[in-house]
């Protein structure tokens, strides 16, 4: 994949978030809908493309931790909050000369879950799911399975959590479609096995929109060169 093979001929151990998802979508998974912008122009056209309101965030390979970073603007509803927070962001930003501005839409769902792959030393590529959120390292509610899986391994994964009610219909939200979010189980395990050189990918959150599994930001690390397989 040229992404993968781009990144690693810089040496680099990290995809931006807008490359990580071009990289998840190559393999089936849904994720947000959204435009790079190099410059504020870009960016106003890109919010009128997708339309308000949208979500702006910093985009660079070496900003993992754009909640740390102060470089996301949520619920952004016309072209001056739009263009305010550009400014904001660019200027939070200063540091990374070549860094962009992705464009996202804003999507309303409020159940959110986690998705992903380690590669274990031992074991190799394991398929990841639970709940996500800024909670998921707290609550730690996750189950993992061996790549490659299979739809029944999915489902199982989907029923080991201890907050699986959150699949249900659950306050006038649908079910969550289970085969949906198991194609998505079922594509990170392959993604790890075809490429070696992935070490980890995240996703958080993983929401669920009318019921359906979209990506909203997402990380993919690569192996240390040293580590990498040919």
């Amino acid at each position: 994949m040229e992404i993968l093979e781009k990144a690693c001929s810089e040496g680099r151990n990290l995809l931006s978030e807008y490359e990580s998802k071009q990289v998840l979508s190559s393999y089936g998974i849904p994720v947000s809908r959204e435009y790079l912008a190099e410059d504020e122009s870009e960016m106003i056209d890109a919010a009128s493309r997708i339309g308000y309101p949208v979500v702006l965030k910093g985009c660079h390979a070496d900003l993992a931790h754009k909640s740390e970073e102060g470089i996301i603007r949520v619920d952004i509803r016309n072209e001056a909050e739009a263009k305010a927070a550009y400014s904001e962001i660019r200027d939070a930003m200063s540091f990374k000369k070549d860094a962009a501005v992705l464009v996202q839409e804003m999507l309303g769902g409020k159940r959110e879950l986690v998705a992903g792959l380690m590669r274990d030393p031992q074991f190799g590529a394991a398929v990841m799911f639970g709940i996500g959120g800024i909670f998921t390292e707290i609550l730690n509610d996750v189950a993992f399975r061996i790549a490659p899986i299979e739809r029944l391994d999915a489902l199982e994964m989907m029923d080991e959590i201890r907050g699986k009610r959150i699949l249900d219909a659950v306050r006038g939200m649908p079910a969550v479609d289970r085969e949906h979010v198991g194609d998505i189980l079922i594509a990170l395990g392959q993604l790890g096995l075809d490429y070696p050189a992935i070490k980890e990918i995240d996703i958080n959150p993983l929401i669920i929109c009318d019921g359906k599994a979209v990506a909203v930001d997402a990380m993919i690390a690569l192996e240390p060169i040293e580590n990498r397989q040919e």
